[in-house]
Formats: structure tokens, sequence, C-alpha cells
């Protein structure tokens, strides 16, 4: 076994394998960018290497600098986590000439099973059943569109070079077909430094099942079941679970020889997975679609059932062991299902967020399991991927699992971030995913009502128990400073008890709702409106949570079920507080939510902000050009997502305050489109 392993990753997955390494007595180091020199995974590392700044092309995907710090560390072996570099056939070669251990398959298995065309010929002959597409590599735009013409609408974009989703587009209308290729392309270029592109064959309300695989160097492979990963939101996995309700013992037998073969006819080692597209109706008629030549990220439901740490037999593979079981010797027991938290608002469109983590929370044991990255402190930016942790529940059935989970769900509390933890547990509540007939257009077929309009009586009455709560000079006037005690509105009485305080809270569109504290903030009797709120459950308003929560300038965040909530304080006229009758008030302000591209864009509005921070990749047009509504103006890049602004309306182009390769935070001005008078003649016209 290896004395030293460098972790060529970071986040979660990161500490994860640093978690594994050190129960095995392996001494870990850590890579980071000038952006994680205090992120969790370096401070649970032995030791640590800076790779270089923020972009991960100047640090995490610099194969110069990863094995200079492989030098510099005395390390002997390389794990690659996921994403990044995990993949990448040049990098574990220039591992393997640089003398360290790739902890993963050989870059030659690589190189065949990350090109998808050469993959489907591949293990096509071996007798394991493929999607219909295009066939050849290299193929041009309008190619790939004859292609697409030919197999017929709807069909399935897939870059040649990389998984995850990122790149892939499903294109129905035949019209759309080139703008759909060139934005696959630029995404896949980004993503993968290759463009390379194949079309599929569309299957509607498919089922997305993967094989977990395992393979020595000395020709012994395994599966360890399958995983459903059919709830998925732009084709990224957002739940999973093992095993699978969908098939029965005879088809996870067959799928599960098929993977095994497909892994045989690469010259596979270490843990793996092929991944099938099933047909939800017939079960029986599954097809290839890829091998991931990696770790996935939702091992751990594998993990949870079979009992094994797939880490560690990474690790003892590429030290040469052999496998110490048989195909015989897997047994599937219980129940697993996987939640990703992301950085993203479900209420603006998935949109990435960002911000500090001011509070943590995640559950562990009793069936339950978190691997996170996060720490308090960690600043979430738009520079890597949006994924910050995994929620794991177990149970004896799936119903127990899926139990576990949503309670889980809502006691994960990331407070300062925005996350789809809320959006979550409310799909894993959903009709269609507790009776298991679900697939992969659901959660974009429901996104709609798994989004709460309203906010919650109980957060109201956590955000005012937290403002009042909050100790002196957090709490008083905006900008912070000593804060007279008498001034504060807390209800205090000399020799009484606190008199009632009312908070007024306004959110746009809907009443506004007052809310009235009796009592001490321990014991409070809180009501809204007319009637005593809900108990306040799994709100951390500690100490530390609510000096960070309610800050200088008078705002208060609450996190309530995985759902944040963000209130601004309005003072009354000169900037002082307001008084009545004995009572102080003050007036909270939640935060608007807007979806999609801006709220000034949705209303009809002429300017174009920012949805996301990120980076403007695309420029299509220039200050005086006569847009059409809805044309595609720029597109904006973030956490690996791209983000198309359209025209608001028929105009003019008036303003264009950023070229591509700009830097712009959320709601920046990016462009301003003067909409025609009406009876107003179009440029061009006589």
């Amino acid at each position: 076994m290896f004395d030293t392993v460098l972790v060529a990753n970071r986040g979660e997955i990161a500490v994860r394998v640093i978690r594994t390494l050190r129960a095995m007595g392996v001494r870990s180091v850590a890579v980071f960018s000038d952006a994680d020199a205090d992120a969790r995974h370096v401070r649970e590392a032995d030791t640590a290497v800076r790779l270089g700044p923020a972009p991960a092309a100047e640090s995490y995907l610099s194969v110069k600098r990863l094995l200079e710090a492989g030098r510099l560390s005395g390390a002997q072996a390389v794990h690659p986590g996921y994403g990044f570099l995990a993949e990448n056939a040049a990098f574990a070669q220039a591992c393997e000439d640089a003398g360290l251990v790739f902890i993963g398959p050989p870059s030659r298995a690589i190189s065949l099973m990350g090109d998808k065309i050469r993959a489907k010929e591949t293990v096509r002959g071996a007798g394991v059943p493929v999607v219909p597409g295009s066939s050849g590599s290299g193929l041009t735009d309008e190619q790939l569109a004859d292609a697409a013409r030919e197999i017929g609408m709807p069909v399935l974009l897939k870059p040649s070079a990389g998984g995850g989703g990122k790149g892939m587009r499903l294109t129905r209308v035949e019209s759309a077909l080139l703008e759909e290729i060139a934005a696959a392309r630029r995404e896949a270029r980004a993503s993968f430094g290759d463009d390379t592109l194949l079309v599929e064959r569309w299957i509607d309300r498919p089922r997305h099942i993967e094989i977990q695989v395992l393979a020595d160097g000395h020709g012994n492979v395994v599966h360890l079941g399958e995983r459903e990963c059919s709830l998925q939101r732009r084709h990224q996995k957002i739940i999973e679970e093992a095993p699978s309700v969908l098939l029965d013992e005879a088809t996870r037998s067959a799928m599960g020889e098929a993977a095994v073969q497909a892994a045989r006819s690469c010259g596979y080692r270490g843990a793996g997975t092929v991944e099938f597209i099933v047909p939800g109706g017939d079960p029986s008629a599954y097809y290839f679609m890829e091998m991931n030549t990696r770790l996935q990220v939702e091992h751990p439901v594998t993990e949870l059932i079979t009992g094994l740490d797939l880490v560690e037999w990474q690790l003892r593979v590429a030290a040469g062991e052999r496998l110490s079981f048989t195909q015989e010797d897997v047994r599937l027991t219980g129940h697993a299902v996987e939640a990703r938290i992301c950085a993203e608002d479900p209420a603006r469109g998935f949109l990435p967020s960002g911000g500090t983590v001011l509070a943590l929370h995640e559950p562990q044991g009793n069936g339950l399991r978190t691997d996170s990255g996060l720490s308090e402190g960690t600043e979430v930016s738009s520079l890597y991927d949006p994924m910050l942790s995994k929620v794991i529940a177990y149970g004896p059935d799936r119903r127990t699992a899926l139990r576990k989970l949503r309670a889980a769900l809502a006691d994960t509390v990331t407070l300062g971030v925005p996350t789809n933890a809320g959006f979550l547990r409310r799909l894993l509540d959903h009709p269609d995913v507790v009776s298991g007939e679900m697939d992969t257009g659901l959660v974009e077929r429901d996104a709609d009502g798994l989004v709460p309009d309203g906010v919650p009586d109980e957060v109201y009455a956590a955000a005012a128990l937290l403002r009042q709560s909050a100790p002196t000079g957090t709490s008083g006037a905006p900008g912070g400073g000593w804060v007279d005690p008498f001034s504060v509105p807390n209800g205090w009485r000399l020799g009484g008890e606190p008199a009632a305080t009312v908070h007024h809270f306004r959110v746009p569109g809907q009443d506004p709702v007052t809310v009235r504290l009796s009592g001490t903030a321990a014991g409070a009797v809180c009501t809204v409106g007319e009637a005593p709120a809900k108990p306040v459950r799994r709100v951390r308003t500690d100490d530390r949570a609510g000096l960070v929560a309610a800050d200088r300038s008078g705002s208060v965040t609450v996190e309530v079920d995985g759902v944040t909530h963000t209130f601004r304080y309005a003072a009354g006229p000169g900037g002082s507080w307001l008084g009545r009758d004995g009572d102080s008030w003050h007036v909270l302000h939640h935060d608007p939510v807007e979806a999609s591209l801006s709220g000034a864009a949705r209303q009809g509005a002429d300017t174009l902000a920012a949805p996301m921070p990120g980076t403007v990749t695309v420029v299509k047009v220039s200050v005086g050009d006569v847009v059409e509504a809805g044309q595609s103006l720029l597109v904006v890049e973030a956490m690996k997502m791209e983000h198309v602004i359209s025209a608001p309306h028929a105009g003019t182009v008036t303003e264009l305050d950023v070229a591509a390769g700009a830097t712009v935070a959320m709601d920046q001005v990016l462009a301003v489109v003067a909409p025609h008078e009406d009876g107003a003649k179009e440029a061009g016209d006589d």
C-alpha cells in the first residue's frame, strides 16, 4: 500500500477521499488554489500544496502544477476524484510517466471510453446494446444536423469527450438544430477542451440506470448492483438511489453482466460505472449510453447497500491487490438514497448562487451521512462546480430511506448560501417519486409546482425572534456602531414583563405581514396576523447564528426546511425607529426572488441584467443592432452552466456594457434594448 497519496481535487470529494486515506493510515496531500487556501479539504489533509491562482485552468486543471505538487510532497500515487482531470487520459499518462500511480483505469481505457463514439462501437462489438445515433467522429455542424434529421426529432446532442450532462442539448425542433449544436459545442469546449459532438435518438420518458463495476489488474471484474439516477435537471442528476425499484432480479443480472462485458472490452481497472438508458415501460430493453471511468458522485448509495468502501478498493486495486470477493459474494442489503446539495436558487430558475456560509448544520449518524466540503466561513463563488455536499440516507427499505432523507434535508442548514435543499425535500415527497414511477423528465415537468410561492408563517416568526434577540451592536440602526440599549426595540421594561413588540414584513406581491412578540425571546408568544404562528422548527438561532444572521446592516437571514429567506431592515422617517403606544416597530423587506432572466426583463422593461455571477462567454450583438423579441443577445456562464440572455421585446440595442470574457456580478446591467414605438418602421423598411 502507498505511504502518501495526493488528492488532485477539491471540495466534498477531496474530503471524502482524505477520510478513507486517514482510516487506512495513508498520508494525504491536498492541493488548493488561492480561492481555497482555507478550505476544509486543505485543513483536513496531512499536508497541502498551493497550485496557483483561483481560475481552474491555472490550478486544478494544470497538469504541470499537479505533478510538481506530487514531487514536492513525496506522493507515490494520485487520486483524481471526479470532475477536473479525473477522466483525462493525458493526465493519467503524465502521472505514469512521472512515476506516480494514477488511482483509476489505464490511460488507454480512459481514452477509449471517454470518446463516446468509440465507446459505443467497442461495447457493441462485445454484444452490449447501444442507443441508435450518429456514427463517426469529427462531424461538422451540417453533418450532425443531417444525422439528426435522419434519426428523426427529437434528438439528444452529446459531447463525445465528457459527461455529467454538460453540453447536452435536447432538441425537438429541426429549425433550432444549428443554434443548439453551436451552444453544445461551446459548453463542451469550455468543460472538456473538446467540442466533438454526437447525436442520439431521444427516448421519451426514459429511466437512467447505471451499474457500478469494480475490476482488478488480474482479470477479475464484478458488478455491485445498480443505481437509479432518473431524477435529473438539465441532464444533471440530483437524486440517486440503490437499488432501483424498476428492475427485477433477472433484468438486474442481465444488465450487470452487460456492464461487466463493457468493462472487459476496454481493459478496465478500478471502480467505474456503466450507464444505461431504459424505457420505463420495458426495462428489458436497455441501451448502453456511456462509461464513466472514475468514481461517481453517487457512489455512497452503493457503499451503504454493499458495505464496501469504494475509495479503499480503488487504492487496493491501484496498489496491485486482487479483489478478495467474487460476484456470488456481493449482497445488496437495504436501500439508500442520496440528494445533491447545490449552490443554486430554485426560485430563480435554478440559477447558480453564492455567498459566505454563515452557519452550518449537516446531519450525520443514525442511518444518515453527509459528504461535504463546507465549513462555516466558506466562500462559495462561481469559479467551480455548484455542488456543495451530498446527504445520504439508509434504511431497511425504500420507504424508510426516503423518510429519513426528507427529514435530513429539513435539518440541513447552509445559512448565507441559497441552495436546492428545500426543493429536493419537496421532490422526494412527489407522488411519482414515492411510488417509484419517475423518469428523467419528471423534474423539468413539475419544477414550478415544487417551488413555494409564499413565505411560511414560521419564517416570519423566526425572523422576528432572531431580530429581537440579536445582541446589541448587530441589531441597531444600519451602519453598526454602538447603540443605546434603551433604543433597541426588544420590549424591555424596567421592573416589569417585556412589552409586546411589533414587526412589519413586506414581501413584493403580497399583503404586509405583522408579527407581534410578547415575553422573552426564549419563551416568546408569537402571533403572525391574527392567529398564533406555527412552532418554529429546525431554525438555528443560537448565539453564533444570531450574530451572523442579524448583521450590521440590519438584515436577517433565516433558513427553514432547507430554504433561505433574507429580510432587509427599512428605517422609519429620518432613519429612526418607529414607535407607537409603547410598542416598538420596525419594517423588514423580504428580498424579492426573481426568476430566469431579471425582474426587469420578465416585466417587459428595457434593461437586461446578469441573472447570476459569472463570465460573459458570447456577445452576439452591438449597439445599434435591431433585434427581435426572444433573440439571443449574450451568453453568461457560471459553475459550468450556460445562461442565454434574450431580448425581452423587439427593439434596438442602445447600451451594451460588457464584452466576451468579462466577469459580471448578479444583477449587473448587461444591455439595454429600447422598444420600437407603435407604428415605427423597422430598420431596413422602405
